[in-house]
C-alpha cells in the first residue's frame, strides 16, 4: 500500500502508529502539520505544511519554546500565554483563527496528494489535519480520519466554526478510526458520520508495546536516587504535562490535602520544569520538598517513572483513551483519573482504578489518599489492568487490525469505483 498520513509528526502517538506501517513494508508519506525534524519518522517521505499557525511558535506542552523555535517576541509571548492566566483566551483565539488560516494551505496539500497519488489518505485528528484532508483529498481517493479524545467534546462542541467544518469532514470521510466507543457514538449520532461507512475503535497510538513496561527494579531504585526520593516515600505521578483540558490547578491544590495525611508522599510531574505557573502553585502550597517538576521526558523513559509510582493521576475533563492511561496500567501504576465517559470504558471505579471530579481538589485528594491507604485495592487493580492491556491494548495485537482496516477501506473504494 501507498499511504499518506496527515499528522503532527512530532507526536509520539503518530510516530508509534506510522512506524508500524513502515515496518510492514508499505510506502509511507507524511505531511506534518507542525514543523519537525526531517527525520522525525524514519522511513517515511516527510513534507511540512504548518497549519493553523503551528509554524509561528514551537510551544511544547510544558509551555517552553522547543529547540529551533527562534527567539522572536511573538514566539516568546505565545509560550507565556499558553501557560499563563490568559491560556484559555489563547486557546480560544487559535480555535477561531485556526479554521480560517487552514484555507491557505489546502491547495498545497491538494498538490502534494496529487503528486504522491496514495492508495489512501489517513488524517490523524480532526482539527485541523482532518479538516484540511477533507478539503484537499480528491473523492476517488479513500479518506480515513482518526478522532482523538477532544475533537468532538472540546473543539467542535465549543466552537461553531470548527463544528461546521467537523460536520463537513464527517460527510467527506470514507472511514473512521476512534480511540474510544464514545466518539464513534458521537460521530454517528451527532456529527453526521453515516452508519453505512466502516469504522473501527482502537487505541490511538496502536496500544502499548510489550517492551515498554520492561524496566528492572534497579533502574527504579536509581531513579529514586536521582530524584532524591526516599525508598519509603509513596510516589504520585502526573504524566500529562500542561494541557488546557487537564486540571493541573486542581491537582496542585489537592497536594497539600494529601500531604496532611501522607507527609512523605512525593508528586512527580513531567513537562513542568521551569514552568512559572507550576512553580507558583508549588510555592503557594508550600510543598517544595514534596514535588519534583521534571522537563518533558523522552517516551522511552516514561516506563521507569510509571514503575516508580504507586499512583498515576490524570485530572482530565476531556479525553478519549489517553495513551498515558494505558501505559500506567501496563506498568502497574494505580490509575486515578477524571470521571469521564471515555475513561470509564477502561476503568471501573473502585475495581481497577479510582475516578474523581477533576475540577475538585477535595475529590482528587480523596481518591489519591484512598489509593495510597488501600494496598489490597492497588494489588487487585494491578492484576486486572495487566490482563486488560494484554487483551485489549497490546501493540502487537492492535496494529495488525489497523493494517487490515486499511486494506478493507481501499478494497471498498475500488469495488465502489468498479460498480
Amino acid at each position: 500500500m501507498r499511504i499518506l498520513f496527515i499528522a503532527d509528526a512530532r507526536s509520539t502517538i503518530s510516530q508509534s502508529w506510522i512506524s508500524y506501517v513502515i515496518q510492514r513494508g508499505h510506502t509511507v508519506h507524511v505531511i506534518s502539520s507542525y514543523p519537525c525534524s526531517p527525520d522525525a519518522i524514519p522511513g517515511a517521505a516527510l513534507y511540512q505544511v504548518p497549519i493553523a499557525f503551528s509554524g509561528l511558535a514551537r510551544v511544547g506542552h510544558d509551555g517552553t519554546l522547543e529547540e529551533g523555535g527562534g527567539h522572536s517576541s511573538i514566539a516568546a509571548a505565545l509560550a507565556s500565554l499558553r501557560i499563563g492566566a490568559l491560556s484559555g483566551a489563547t486557546l480560544t483565539l487559535r480555535s477561531w483563527l485556526g479554521p480560517i488560516d487552514l484555507y491557505r494551505h489546502v491547495e498545497r496539500v491538494r498538490d502534494l496528494i496529487a503528486r504522491i497519488s496514495p492508495d489512501i489518505v489517513h488524517a490523524m485528528r480532526i482539527p485541523f489535519e482532518g479538516i484540511v484532508a477533507a478539503k484537499a483529498t480528491a473523492v476517488e481517493i479513500p479518506l480515513l480520519i482518526s478522532v482523538w479524545g477532544n475533537d468532538f467534546t472540546l473543539f467542535a462542541s465549543r466552537n461553531p466554526l470548527i463544528a461546521r467544518q467537523t460536520r463537513q469532514t464527517m460527510d467527506r470521510t470514507d472511514a473512521l478510526h476512534c480511540d474510544c466507543r464514545r466518539d464513534l457514538q458521537l460521530a454517528r449520532g451527532s456529527w453526521g458520520f453515516s452508519e453505512q461507512k466502516p469504522a473501527i475503535v482502537l487505541p490511538g497510538a496502536g496500544g502499548v508495546s510489550a517492551s515498554f513496561s520492561c524496566s528492572d527494579d534497579q533502574s527504579t531504585l536509581d531513579l529514586r536516587k536521582q530524584l532524591n526520593i526516599s525508598n519509603s516515600a509513596p510516589v504520585i505521578f502526573n504524566p500529562r504535562g500542561f494541557r488546557k483540558y487537564v486540571r493541573n490547578d486542581a491537582l496542585f491544590r489537592a497536594m497539600p490535602l494529601v500531604l496532611e495525611q501522607q507527609p512523605e508522599a512525593v508528586f512527580v510531574c513531567t513537562g513542568m520544569r521551569a514552568n512559572p505557573v507550576a512553580q507558583r502553585w508549588v510555592r503557594r502550597g508550600a510543598i517544595e520538598e514534596n514535588v519534583r517538576l521534571l522537563p518533558v521526558v523522552p517516551h522511552e523513559q516514561m516506563a521507569s517513572l510509571f514503575r516508580l509510582s504507586q499512583i498515576a493521576v490524570s485530572p482530565s475533563q476531556h479525553d478519549g483513551t489517553p495513551n498515558s492511561l494505558l501505559e500506567a496500567m501496563s506498568c502497574g501504576a494505580f490509575p486515578v483519573a477524571g470521571d469521564i465517559e471515555s475513561v470509564r470504558e477502561w476503568i471501573v471505579d473502585g475495581e481497577n482504578g479510582l475516578l474523581c471530579d477533576p475540577t475538585s481538589p477535595q475529590s482528587v485528594a480523596k481518591a489519591i489518599l484512598r489509593a495510597l491507604s488501600d494496598h489490597d485495592l492497588r494489588n487487585k487493580a494491578r492484576q486486572i489492568n495487566l490482563r486488560l492491556v494484554g487483551e485489549s491494548a497490546q501493540y502487537d495485537r492492535i496494529m495488525p487490525q489497523a493494517e487490515e482496516f486499511y486494506h478493507q477501506i481501499i478494497h471498498r473504494a475500488q469495488t465502489s469505483v468498479r460498480v
